[in-house]
């Protein structure tokens, strides 16, 4: 893996094409990342984290019905003249913000065939320089500046960066996982990816280093992808691409570095994961965290709070048959 310089990572992809069929119902007509997260969508988030690393030019990766995502930042002039006839400046902060995030760019990926291909649909548009890759189920708390680590990584170890979190080993086959080494002299957060396998078999998985939806790559990525063939699942892996990437170190713009992230991640990425990660910014929320928090200590302790219904042995799931 050799050094590279000067680097400047200046644009963003965000696949935004899944169908979100975990949470069908509910997103049947919407997309799933136009889903709130207490009071944003979750991917407001994401762009904001972009935004907050210096990258402000976003495109994201959509595919039939997701218009939703391009009205949500545009300006929406009637509702703006609305807030200022009553003088609401606090709302119309918040409803012009989403509109004033960057430089945000659509393009449809036409085909449903996998991460990897969504990330290849974005090459006319990054064009030759490095670049990150944001997934929307994974929020990484605005305290944690995971994303700037890893521009920062690229910058000074060139080829591709993935984000690692530590799993518990029970959990690692929901994931893809890397297989790491030391680098020397390096800090304890940047290992070398030597391997990385999508979603090992229960028992098979090289560690429980699992990759996480951030990615800073190298544009030599693309020319990989292209021959890159279905793989788990019938779909084009970016996981499969990285692999030979990391077996590379010496090609153009091959090698890859792991930074460890070890702070505060949300993950929306199924219904139980999103309503805790609702839960945990809720009672952060500067508005009304304090309240939902003391709410939410003295609930915990009621009937109700317990699963149970006063006067009855049955609970919600007993009672409710969800």
């Amino acid at each position: 893996m050799t050094t590279q310089g000067n680097s400047a990572v200046l644009k963003a992809v965000i696949p935004a094409a899944g169908l979100g069929t975990r949470f069908l119902p509910s997103t049947k007509a919407i997309p799933k990342e136009m889903l709130p997260v207490v009071d944003k969508p979750a991917i407001q988030y994401v762009v904001e984290e972009a935004e907050r690393a210096g990258i402000h030019d976003i495109l994201m990766v959509t595919g039939r019905n997701k218009t939703a995502l391009e009205d949500h930042f545009d300006r929406h002039w009637e509702l703006e003249q609305a807030l200022e006839r009553k003088d609401d400046q606090l709302r119309l902060r918040r409803v012009r913000k989403s509109a004033n995030l960057g430089n945000v760019h659509f393009i449809r990926q036409g085909e449903p065939l996998g991460l990897g291909h969504a990330v290849l649909s974005a090459r006319t548009h990054v064009g030759d320089s490095p670049f990150a890759v944001l997934l929307g189920d994974d929020l990484i708390d605005e305290r944690d500046q995971l994303l700037e680590r890893m521009v920062q990584t690229q910058d000074m170890y060139g080829g591709s960066v993935v984000a690692l979190m530590e799993v518990p080993e029970d959990q690692i086959h929901l994931y893809g996982c890397a297989a790491v080494s030391a680098i020397p002299d390096a800090t304890d957060d940047l290992v070398r990816v030597n391997s990385l396998v999508e979603k090992p078999a229960i028992g098979e998985a090289p560690s429980n280093l699992a990759i996480i939806g951030r990615y800073v790559l190298s544009p030599q990525i693309f020319d990989v992808l292209a021959h890159t063939g279905p793989g788990r699942g019938g779909e084009i892996q970016l996981t499969d691409a990285l692999l030979e990437m990391a077996q590379n170190p010496d090609r153009p713009g091959g090698g890859v570095t792991g930074v460890v992230f070890s702070g505060r991640r949300y993950d929306t990425g199924d219904r139980l994961d999103y309503l805790k990660a609702m839960v945990r910014l809720a009672v952060r929320h500067r508005d009304f965290g304090s309240d939902f928090r003391a709410w939410l200590t003295d609930w915990i302790d009621t009937d109700e709070g317990r699963g149970r219904h006063p006067g009855t042995d049955e609970t919600d799931g007993d009672h409710l048959g969800h």
